[in-house]
């Protein structure tokens, strides 16, 4: 087992449900400004392809629910789809993947028998035309799949999906090299259960962590929870630990109806902001799976006005169709994250207080943070593990010369003698020594800024130095 992840990459789903977006070309230029290099779509659309030509974009494109039954009765009809959807603008237009449909269980269960088989003809298909090794076969699954998902050791599939369709579709991606595409969506289950299910919990923020009963393991992040459900259920299944998972749908709404609770521009901005921070810091493993490298891709690019349902459905964007941010969240990481290296994998680089240039980031996208306004406190990301915390709190303390006598047996701040809260203390003191420059918060992903004071028992630490 690594002790510390291969970082994993974060794409955005380009939706087009709406009529007032830019064209593609403009997107495409929108996506390169800020670093985005894996784009999912929905569907084949030639002008979105097109655009996506020799930009280097890396592109999962969608067989539409409504054409999964001819292409499962039919191999003819799945080597056409593919000759015209895929074949016409590889390699010129990066495509990796095709989604097999969506969320078929939940939006289109009349055809759920008809998925894998559609699956493998695709696969045939592009085997025929040698490009089963370039361009994988999946279908985005909704976490509504699992019968059960609390606690996360209890995960299994509903009874009339598992053996009929889960298993043959875990085969299916096993033997082609596919990953298995999950939808996770936090907000919803926050939404549901607010009054038990505490928000920092469900927005990546340090909280006192949830046990599950039949694992012993601790969960500090409801996303961990959620994937941890479906690989305790795929477990049930077989032995699929070489099925790579990627996260196909996730996000956070930046406005909703008044029952929507948690639906904001905050809550938003913390969510995506926190899970890149993750992804990209090699931290993205879960407590059944620590060494997963999860790919996520963001739901969505755009606020799509046309979208039915609730007001949130319309207000998933990062960006407003004007291509303004809908809040200020980068899909990249701090600048001083560090070099990858030493003991464990873990590295620093001291930025001496200036403002860091970009660096390349996963996925090679722009790696860059914004400079934090007002009042700002650096804390240990409880989710790095203990083993890199005092890694990095010894970085802190030692060669990055924070102040460290306050945590000292008898200080002021040595209670609560947790390491989270000794590491807050150490990496908050940096973080202040350093003038709050881009970059100092984040120790490989063991720290982040929070823009409220922490709650360290009686200790507080200060917002300045």
């Amino acid at each position: 087992m690594c002790l510390v992840a291969d970082a994993g990459t974060v794409g955005v789903n380009w939706g087009r449900v709406a009529n007032d977006l830019p064209s593609p070309a403009a997107v495409v230029q929108l996506l390169k400004q800020h670093g985005i290099a894996q784009v999912k779509l929905y569907d084949t659309e030639p002008a979105v392809l097109r655009a996506l030509a020799g930009s280097g974009i890396k592109v999962v494109v969608a067989l539409p629910n409504e054409q999964l039954a001819a292409a499962a009765r039919r191999p003819s009809y799945a080597l056409a789809w593919v000759r015209r959807n895929v074949a016409a603008y590889y390699p010129a237009t990066q495509i990796q993947g095709i989604a097999v449909g969506n969320e078929v269980f939940a939006t289109a269960a009349n055809v759920t028998a008809q998925l894998v088989p559609a699956m493998i003809n695709v696969h045939a298909a592009l085997a025929r035309l040698n490009m089963d090794k370039a361009v994988k076969v999946s279908s985005p699954v909704a976490l509504s799949a699992l019968a059960n998902s609390y606690p996360p050791s209890a995960g299994v599939f509903k009874e009339e999906l598992a053996q009929s369709v889960m298993k043959p579709m875990l085969d299916f991606l096993a033997r082609t090299g596919s990953d298995l595409m999950v939808n996770c969506y936090p907000f919803f289950a926050y939404a549901d259960n607010a009054g038990v299910i505490s928000l920092d919990y469900a927005l990546f923020r340090p909280n006192a962590g949830e046990l599950d009963s039949g694992s012993g393991l601790k969960y500090y992040s409801l996303l961990d929870a959620q994937l941890d459900a479906v690989f305790a259920a795929v477990g049930r299944l077989g032995s699929y630990n070489g099925v790579h998972v990627v996260v196909s749908e996730t996000g956070w709404p930046s406005k909703g109806d008044a029952k929507e609770v948690g639906a904001g521009a905050a809550n938003a901005a913390a969510y995506n902001g926190n899970l890149v921070r993750r992804v990209l810091s090699r931290n993205a493993g879960t407590p059944r799976r620590p060494d997963a490298d999860v790919d996520v891709y963001l739901f969505a690019l755009f606020n799509e006005n046309q979208k039915p349902g609730p007001t949130s459905e319309r207000n998933y964007g990062v960006f407003y169709p004007n291509q303004q941010k809908v809040y200020d969240v980068e899909f990249v990481l701090g600048a001083g994250g560090g070099s990858v290296g030493g003991a464990g994998g873990l590295g620093w680089q001291d930025n001496g207080g200036g403002n860091a240039p970009p660096v390349s980031g996963a996925g090679g996208g722009v790696v860059r943070a914004a400079a934090t306004p007002g009042s700002a406190w650096c804390v240990a990301n409880a989710m790095a593990g203990e083993a890199r915390l005092q890694a990095a709190l010894d970085y802190a303390c030692g060669p990055g010369d924070a102040d460290c006598k306050g945590i000292q047996p008898g200080a002021a701040c040595f209670e609560p003698n947790t390491m989270v809260a000794h590491a807050s203390y150490a990496f908050n003191d940096y973080y202040q020594r350093k003038g709050r420059s881009i970059g100092t918060c984040d120790f490989a992903g063991a720290a982040y800024v929070v823009n409220q004071a922490p709650k360290m028992g009686k200790c507080e630490l200060p917002s300045t130095v």
